[in-house]
């Protein structure tokens, strides 16, 4: 199955749901945190998530932590290219406010293109306060005083890191392949390598920059989830567990 095939079935995400009903405050927005990996799934996860809970009638938005990483130019400046989606590389300050303001009012939350590689204020949205608040992304892994401190609850998507790097290899290559009729995508500069070469590449990013970033922040916040989703290799959801070491 392809990693923009479903995340998880009906009864699983019945059950998800069930699950997290508790979490649920008793006014205002359900701020809903989805992280993990880079490629685990995040954003189909939270479509799937984000469907079912409008059939039950609720108003729901997602929005997506890459909105709220550094420009590529500041990135450049501070010398972080390297590190995005690195802790570093996000205005956690923004962010924070965001999903603070979003509680009471308006708020306009800004977005990423993974075309350009970058922020793109074109994609920025504003939006009221929904029923149900899905936000995904790297930058949820700092509960004791971060953004993540400021959700609901938080969903933890875990894979094995084999599967995990398969996935990401297979989304380099879409937007490679995409980058063929599109000058103006980041991944045109690579057009001029064969595909075993640009697997290659993918890997090489996978392993310095993905797989690094995986181990030393992002699983930091597994334990700290309040459901921890686990996929297969097919991207199945093959577990949904509470996770018992995560606060109450």
């Amino acid at each position: 199955m392809s990693s923009t095939g479903p995340a998880a079935d009906g009864p699983t995400l019945a059950a998800i749901l069930q699950a997290l009903e508790p979490r649920r405050p008793a006014k205002g927005p359900f701020v809903l945190g989805i992280t993990g990996a880079v490629a685990a799934g995040k954003s189909v996860f939270a479509g799937q998530l984000s469907r079912a809970l409008s059939a039950s009638g609720a108003k729901t938005q997602i929005v997506h932590t890459d909105g709220f990483l550094m420009t590529n130019t500041r990135l450049a400046e501070l010398g972080l290219t390297d590190r995005k989606g690195f802790p570093e590389s996000y205005d956690h300050t923004a962010l924070a406010a965001a999903l603070t303001a979003i509680r009471t009012g308006p708020v306009t939350f800004p977005a990423y293109s993974h075309t350009t590689y970058d922020v793109d204020p074109a994609l920025a949205r504003r939006l009221d306060p929904p029923d149900v608040l899905i936000i995904e992304g790297l930058a949820l892994r700092r509960p004791e005083t971060g953004p993540a401190s400021l959700l609901d609850a938080l969903i933890y998507i875990d894979a094995e890191e084999t599967d995990l790097e398969a996935w990401y290899v297979e989304r380099f290559l879409r937007f490679w392949e995409a980058a063929e009729d599109d000058p103006g995508s980041f991944y045109a500069r690579f057009r001029h390598m064969d595909q075993p070469a640009v697997i290659q590449l993918a890997r090489m990013v996978w392993t310095e920059v993905n797989l690094k970033n995986l181990r030393e922040h992002i699983v930091a916040a597994r334990p700290l989830a309040d459901l921890v989703v686990r996929k297969g290799p097919d991207h199945a959801v093959v577990g949904v567990a509470p996770n018992p070491q995560a606060a109450s």
